[in-house]
C-alpha cells in the first residue's frame, strides 16, 4: 500500500455560513457563529492528519461592504478569537499568524493580533494563518511596495525578492486550496502562494464540514499526481 501523501500547507475559502444561517432561519451572526466553531474542529482534525500550516480564508477587503451590524458581529468574533479563545493554539502548540492589511482595523483588534502572534510565537506543532482584511492582489501590490522602498532597482525585482516580501514570508506555498459551498473560484485568496496549487471545490455548507470531510480531502488529494509544470 502506498504511503498517503500528507499536503504541507492547506488554505482553506471559508464560505457558505450566510447562507447556511438563511436555510436554518438565522440571522447572519448565528451563520459566522457556526463557521468560526467548525473552523477550530478543522483546524484540528486538518493539524491531526500531519498538515504543519493551515490557512483559513475568514474575511476579504471586499467584505467591508456588509452591514455594519454584520461587521461588527464578525469583529467581535474575531476579537474572541484573539483573547479568551487563545488558550486553544497554546494548549495545542499552534503558532498564530494574521495575514493581511491593518488599515481600517480598530487599534484594539490590533492590539490583540500583535499580542496573538507575540504569544504563540514559539509554539512548533504547526502554524494556523487567518486571512483577515486580506486581499491577494493587494498582497502582491505591498510587497513590490517594500522591495521599491528599501532601494532595490525596478531590473533587479525577482520571483524570490517578493517571496521574501509577502506578508509572514516564511509561510510556504499552498500545496491545497478547499473551498465550500459550491462556489468554483479563489476569490483573490493567496494568489502568490497559490501558483501551483491543488484546488477542490466542496458542496458543503462551511458549518456543515467535519473531521471525516478533512481525512477525505486528504485522501483525495494524496491522489493527485503534481507535475508544477513539468
Amino acid at each position: 500500500m502506498e504511503e498517503k501523501i500528507i499536503p504541507n500547507h492547506i488554505g482553506y475559502i471559508v464560505d457558505g455560513n450566510r447562507r447556511w444561517a438563511k436555510i436554518h432561519g438565522l440571522p447572519s451572526y448565528e451563520g459566522h457563529l457556526a463557521g468560526y466553531n467548525t473552523l477550530h474542529d478543522i483546524i484540528s482534525a486538518s493539524f491531526k492528519h500531519g498538515v504543519k500550516y493551515v490557512t483559513a480564508y475568514v474575511f476579504s477587503t471586499e467584505n467591508w461592504k456588509r452591514s455594519k451590524k454584520e461587521i461588527n458581529k464578525f469583529m467581535g468574533l474575531a476579537l474572541r478569537s484573539l483573547t479568551s479563545d487563545l488558550h486553544i493554539f497554546d494548549d495545542s502548540d499552534i503558532r498564530l499568524l494574521v495575514l493581511g492589511s491593518r488599515e481600517n482595523v480598530k487599534d484594539n483588534i490590533l492590539k490583540a493580533i500583535n499580542n496573538a502572534e507575540k504569544r504563540t510565537e514559539n509554539n512548533k506543532s504547526g502554524t494556523f494563518a487567518v486571512c483577515f482584511n486580506y486581499g491577494g492582489q493587494l498582497e502582491i501590490v505591498d510587497a513590490v511596495k517594500k522591495i521599491v522602498d528599501s532601494g532595490v532597482p525596478i531590473d533587479k525585482i525577482t520571483v524570490d525578492s517578493i517571496n521574501q516580501n509577502i506578508y509572514s514570508p516564511e509561510i510556504p506555498p499552498l500545496d491545497l486550496i478547499v473551498r465550500t459551498s459550491g462556489e468554483k473560484r479563489i476569490s483573490n485568496f493567496m494568489l502568490w502562494r497559490s501558483a501551483y496549487s491543488e484546488i477542490m471545490f466542496i458542496d458543503k455548507l462551511w458549518p456543515d464540514l467535519n473531521g471525516d470531510d478533512v481525512t477525505d480531502i486528504i485522501n483525495q488529494f494524496s491522489l493527485r499526481a503534481r507535475r508544477f509544470g513539468g
